[in-house]
């Protein structure tokens, strides 16, 4: 396969072009498996959802009452002889006669020739011994025929596509799968993405620090991101700045992984372990980005597969802005989900945000609804790369387009809503 993204040299590129040529890697969503419905949250479907039954299923009360016929003309009994009653979970086949009601329970199917409710607390009761049970309905002016009533297929008729293909399947999503009593659903497969650190100064956490060495947080980082994005994290440890076992690596992950993502240690013109190792499995290309954070980045091939290679930047905030700008992306593709890209909503700025006219700059915001119901936003101070705590403290990323110098107080901007727990 030939990449066009083998073929720019060292142009820079903007943003929208990176995504463009990045989104060529992936041929094809991965194939589908059938899941059962306990396994499928955060799945996506790999065909449409058709709904076999009628929902809801019967013609039914939408609160407690009563159901009767409802007269068209102004001549309406003064009472309605109760014959009876329908709780949720039963039915009536016998059909009303004029003048008749029976007591319902929410969510009961109505019986033959009833097509109104009247809710209980619209209503009393009277017995005498030759008429037996009766309702008297107070105001009955404010009745109007058809009223509480859920007609048999109103939310998904019979045959009617419920969920789209590429749909990803949240609780909403979930419980409507249920509701058409589906207990499984064909879905693409997760995506499989190995992830490695480099280096000798690495250090994973919980082991002593020795001096002049960090501790690996973007490996971790990373695997948070992917679980977010619906992918299955392979998690390769850190490698040392050895070839040999960074080309075995590389090469176990091209037999076993959909994607691969390294961060840091491809720089452009950067003679490493890394690159060397990377060149030898694969074919890679490197790239200029009109961003900041996050360039370089390279991209490119592995192994026999032609498995999908990302090397992200080191720094970690750089990491993250690329991940959702660049990776995310390729993950809804394997899945399926077609091209999808970042949420964007506006907001007014409440400070002068700093930027540069031919680059696309992401600054960790703070936003907030004000009084007068429009979004509004701030940046959470310092923005260099490494300060990972400031993505900590931020609930989006503000972008500054490469055709704006900075914005000014009270200016519009786009910003990025992220992903957080509550």
């Amino acid at each position: 396969m030939t990449l066009s993204c083998f073929d720019l040299g060292e142009r820079m590129l903007t943003v929208e072009e990176a995504g463009e040529r990045l989104a060529t890697l992936i041929e094809a969503p991965l194939p589908a498996e059938r899941v059962a419905l306990a396994d499928l949250h955060g799945r996506v479907l790999a065909e449409d959802a058709i709904s076999p039954i009628d929902v809801p299923q019967n013609t039914n009360a939408a609160m407690d009452g009563v159901a009767l016929a409802w007269p068209d003309d102004a001549e309406r009994p003064d009472e309605w002889r109760l014959v009876g009653e329908v709780l949720a979970g039963a039915r009536r086949g016998e059909s009303l006669r004029a003048g008749e009601c029976v007591r319902i329970t929410t969510g009961a199917p109505l019986p033959p020739g009833a097509d109104t409710v009247v809710m209980r607390e619209q209503l009393a009761e009277t017995f005498d011994e030759p008429h037996g049970e009766r309702v008297v309905i107070d105001r009955p002016e404010r009745v109007r025929r058809g009223q509480h009533v859920r007609r048999a297929g109103e939310d998904i008729p019979r045959g009617q596509r419920a969920l789209a293909a590429g749909t990803r399947l949240g609780a909403a999503e979930l419980g409507l799968l249920a509701s058409l009593g589906l207990a499984e659903a064909r879905v693409h497969r997760r995506p499989r993405v190995a992830v490695f650190s480099t280096g000798d100064e690495v250090v994973a956490p919980g082991q002593p620090l020795p001096p002049a060495s960090i501790y690996d947080a973007n490996r971790h980082t990373l695997a948070g991101l992917l679980v977010e994005q619906g992918a299955e994290p392979m998690d390769l440890g850190i490698l040392p700045d050895d070839r040999e076992a960074m080309e075995a690596a590389l090469r176990e992950a091209a037999d076993t992984a959909d994607l691969v993502i390294t961060s840091g240690g491809v720089s452009v013109g950067q003679a490493d372990f890394t690159r060397a190792a990377l060149e030898t499995v694969g074919r890679l290309a490197f790239w200029r980005i009109a961003i900041r954070p996050g360039r370089p980045l390279a991209c490119g091939l592995l192994g026999e597969r032609g498995v999908p290679f990302l090397g992200l930047p080191g720094n970690p905030v750089a990491v993250m802005v690329t991940f959702l700008q660049f990776v995310a992306p390729l993950l809804a593709r394997l899945q399926g989900r077609g091209a999808v890209a970042p949420r964007r909503l506006i907001a007014i700025a409440d400070e002068a945000l700093k930027s540069r006219l031919g680059r696309t700059d992401f600054l960790r915001g703070v936003f907030h609804a004000a009084d007068d119901g429009r979004l509004h936003v701030r940046s959470t101070g310092a923005q260099g790369s490494g300060i990972l705590s400031s993505m900590v403290a931020a609930n989006c990323l503000i972008e500054l387009a490469d055709d704006r110098e900075g914005a000014a107080p009270g200016e519009a901007v786009s910003i990025h809503p992220l992903h957080r727990l509550p």
